[in-house]
């Protein structure tokens, strides 16, 4: 019975012994080591992140000149709209005018032409600024062909054109604002396209 017994045992501590081994063993398979630090007594594990190095995509030139071109397409996008009107109304009145002989009935066309397009532009375009101010004059000298000193002494006469230039002189800015497509106003004439195809302007 003793001998039975002993064997029994002997039979226990190699099965527990064994099944020990292999759960050692799986264990040490699925282990990584990884370093330490103690926190607020808790072991936890700690790793040293792998260095990120940033680098800038654009020099400051750059920059610069990506906000410049962003401001002036800021620009077009609201001012555009004004310019095609403005084109549209001036090829509208240069029709109307053909017919019109008599000074005084030329005057009285001008005049009611005049006091339409104040109240439908008075308020929007009295928001923009000096800047875009700038960007629409030289839209309006693309769209018509003429430049805001032009069309104002067209219509209103010398002295007034004169007028208007030395305010906006005071202003920083020129009725006589000119429109180079293939020179210095290509870049305005990519996002002028741009703006057009949005808007379904025909170029």
């Amino acid at each position: 019975m003793k001998f039975h017994l002993h064997y029994i045992c002997c039979l226990l501590a190699v099965i527990l012994f064994s099944a020990s081994s292999n759960s050692l063993y799986a264990q040490s398979n699925d282990t990584t080591e990884v370093y330490a630090v103690v926190y607020n007594n808790d072991t936890i594990p700690a790793k040293q992140l792998d260095t990120v190095t940033k680098i800038c995509r654009y020099s400051e030139a750059q920059l610069s000149a990506k906000a410049k071109w962003t401001r002036l397409r800021n620009a077009i996008y609201v001012t555009y709209p004004y310019a095609k009107r403005a084109g549209a109304v001036m090829n509208d009145v240069n029709a109307h005018l053909t017919h019109l002989i008599d000074k005084q009935d030329r005057k009285a066309y001008i005049k009611s032409r005049e006091k339409e397009l104040k109240k439908d532009f008075t308020d929007p375009l009295s928001n923009l600024s000096v800047y875009q101010g700038k960007v629409l004059m030289k839209l309006i000298k693309r769209e018509t062909g003429n430049n805001c000193y032009e069309i104002i002494k067209e219509y209103k006469g010398g002295v007034t054109a004169r007028l208007y230039q030395t305010v906006a002189f005071f202003f920083g800015s020129d009725l006589k604002q000119p429109y180079d497509k293939l020179g210095e106003d290509k870049e305005m004439e990519q996002i002028v396209l741009e703006v057009g195809r949005m808007y379904g302007y025909k170029s």
